[in-house]
């Protein structure tokens, strides 16, 4: 039965992107005003994450709202699945999220992205990539957006230690931001292992904030066993 609730989804996400297309062209042919592109973002994320709950019976709960600050910040999560990357559209509507150039394949999602504007970069191009992730992290905290990035580069099984790659230290002592970390344990439920998506309930964890101004390496240190801690503290709470 949860197989075919899953293929279901899958055809649901197909009509449902297809429907953005008459969207994407109206808001071409306007300019493509980034607030019309934002808007319809969340539109199109929220419908996704609507159709997981009515058909496939997942849904996520939210803890430690109150550790968010009240500024624009940088966000940095564990990456487990390609949910987090829709639901970052309404957990935090005028996110701009560090993403890998390879997304720029997907229809539609891509042209969001585009359009947003995100932060895309090219891992291939090494210190240059890490200097447009700079300037353009701290271009959208100066409009008054928040920044997202998945340290750890990739999507990663959940029986993997969480670790980062080289860029987000660099980018915590450039940005001089607090930084917020959020746990998830999404890919219990529809992860880079599980070829069927689950009914459940995914949790987001916003951990204690983590102040400008430290050593890279303590930041570093600090940040992944925050995140580890969680990760192994979040056990499943399946349909």
């Amino acid at each position: 039965m949860q197989f075919i609730r899953s293929k279901l989804f899958d055809l649901y996400l197909a009509v449902w992107t297809g429907l953005f297309a008459p969207v994407l062209a109206a808001l071409w042919l306007c300019g493509s005003p980034e607030r019309g592109v934002r808007l319809a973002s969340r539109l199109w994320a929220r419908g996704i994450l609507a159709g997981l709950k009515g058909i496939v019976g997942l849904t996520y709960a939210e803890r430690g709202l109150h550790n968010i600050p009240d500024e624009p910040c940088l966000i940095i999560a564990n990456h487990q699945s390609t949910w987090e990357t829709l639901a970052f559209l309404t957990l935090f509507p005028d996110v701009a999220i560090v993403a890998k150039q390879e997304l720029l394949t997907i229809p539609v999602f891509s042209w969001f992205l585009r359009k947003s504007p995100m932060i895309l970069i090219d891992r291939e191009s090494g210190s240059k990539a890490v200097r447009k992730m700079v300037d353009e992290s701290r271009a959208a905290l100066a409009q008054g957006r928040s920044v997202l990035i998945f340290p750890e580069g990739t999507r990663k099984s959940v029986s993997e230690p969480i670790a980062f790659k080289r860029g987000v230290e660099l980018l915590y002592a450039k940005l001089d931001r607090v930084v917020l970390p959020v746990a998830l344990n999404s890919g219990h439920f529809w992860g880079v292992d599980r070829p069927i998506k689950r009914g459940g309930t995914i949790s987001v964890s916003y951990l204690d904030p983590i102040e400008p101004g430290l050593p890279g390496t303590e930041f570093t240190r600090r940040a992944e066993q925050l995140l580890e801690a969680e990760r192994q503290h979040s056990w499943p709470q399946a349909a």
